[in-house]
């Protein structure tokens, strides 16, 4: 039977923004990952509130499918919890948060997912991506509008679809079943971690010896040395056979400090929202049922056909100049080559090289040197007749002479 033999959980609040709106929680069964959204006024607590509100679900379970639904029922109350708070604080209006969560029960996990965060899962050395983004950009890609390499750079690319907060009383959560093995290892990041690390990156690192604290680090590592723009959150779930371990549950983030928000004694609003970045940060938002979602794909058929056109017309360009530079360069190096041959009834020099390409010939006379064929010696006669190659003109008009001088002996 496997169970969770290691697991271990790091935020860091990463190189530009002030503070850390991700929240993370290793449990015993509960596995989160949540990523605030709506910037310093509230993404710290919304992926607080939700996390503490998720992390109640860390319980004992009969089934996978008891798990599943626990799982789907926490983060709809923490949704209803995020729009309480709301209303309670209106300056807390727009706040979200993504949330990738899994609990580990026995042979199978279950797992509930809304937003980007993501969920990975390395086995017998292959990663897998197991959840789908909830984001503008990732339905462009799903419908084949751009590429997953467009979707890195796109100007939407922090637009999120889906995410708990005060707007939708139920929104639409992802919710699985799969099985799982001893030497599974599975991740639960942030986009911190997977908007900066490559697949390739993080695959090598889940690879490695290290346990899970040590691949935790060296991800957030990576992430920083790669400039680390937003909060970077990570857990990592070592499956394993024997006892289960008896690790005391971790929380980090936001999640592992006392919540406060609004207006409260020695803490004002005017404080806690003077905050201010060193650097300008994207910010990731929310628009649900995005009114300009069908008049971007249409406009981004249109920049992909604009591009398509124009990157045919520049490769076009470029291979005829490329062909049309080859052969005047080649036709100019024929013009640097001479050879002797017959002109009429006399020897002559010509420029160029013994070939025609197609119609075009390749050489012409340069000097008929009156020289008759009829009195060249025997083999010299053939030789001029099947032609004398030369490297130079002076090398040409070495050979003439030489057989002008043999014609009188």
């Amino acid at each position: 039977m496997a169970t969770v033999s290691n697991s271990a959980a790091v935020s860091h609040v990463g190189k530009i923004r002030s503070n850390n709106q991700d929240s993370g929680y290793s449990g015993r069964h509960l596995f989160v990952v949540a990523d605030g959204m709506g910037g310093h006024a509230g993404g710290d607590v919304a992926s607080a509130i939700a996390t503490k509100r998720i992390v109640e679900a860390d319980q004992d379970y009969r089934s996978p499918q008891d798990a599943e639904f626990a799982l789907q029922a926490a983060l709809i109350a923490a949704n209803s919890q995020l729009a309480e708070t709301v209303f309670e604080h209106p300056e807390l209006t727009g706040m979200g948060t993504t949330v990738s969560a899994l609990i580990v029960l026995e042979d199978e996990v279950a797992i509930a997912h809304i937003g980007d965060s993501r969920i990975y899962l390395l086995r017998e050395g292959v990663l897998s991506q197991i959840t789908i983004d909830h984001t503008f950009v990732q339905r462009l890609v799903d419908s084949g509008r751009i590429t997953e390499q467009e979707a890195m750079v796109h100007p939407r690319r922090s637009v999120l679809m889906r995410v708990l907060g005060d707007v939708e009383a139920s929104p639409e959560i992802d919710t699985s079943i799969l099985a799982t093995f001893s030497g599974d290892r599975w991740l639960i990041c942030s986009d911190g971690l997977s908007g900066v690390v490559s697949n390739v990156g993080i695959a090598a690192a889940l690879k490695s010896d290290l346990d899970a604290q040590a691949v935790a680090d060296r991800l957030v590592k990576e992430s920083l040395d790669g400039g680390a723009p937003d909060n970077v959150t990570i857990v990592v779930v070592d499956i394993g056979t024997g006892a289960e371990r008896v690790d005391l549950p971790t929380v980090v983030g936001s999640a592992s400090a006392p919540l406060a928000f609004g207006e409260e004694p020695g803490r004002s609003r005017a404080l806690r929202m003077s905050s201010l970045r060193l650097h300008p940060v994207r910010e990731t938002h929310f628009e649900p049922d995005s009114q300009d979602y069908l008049s971007e794909l249409i406009e981004e058929d249109n920049r992909r056909a604009r591009r398509r056109k124009i990157t045919w017309l520049v490769g076009i360009i470029l291979l005829v100049l490329a062909i049309v530079g080859a052969a005047v360069l080649g036709y100019r190096w024929t013009q640097t080559r001479y050879f002797v041959g017959v002109e009429g009834s006399t020897v002559a020099i010509y420029q160029g090289i013994q070939q025609d390409l197609g119609p075009i010939s390749l050489s012409s006379l340069y000097e008929d040197t009156n020289l008759e064929v009829s009195e060249l010696r025997v083999f010299d006669r053939q030789q001029v007749e099947q032609t004398i190659s030369a490297s130079s003109l002076t090398d040409a008009l070495l050979i003439v002479e030489r057989l002008h001088d043999a014609s009188v002996q």
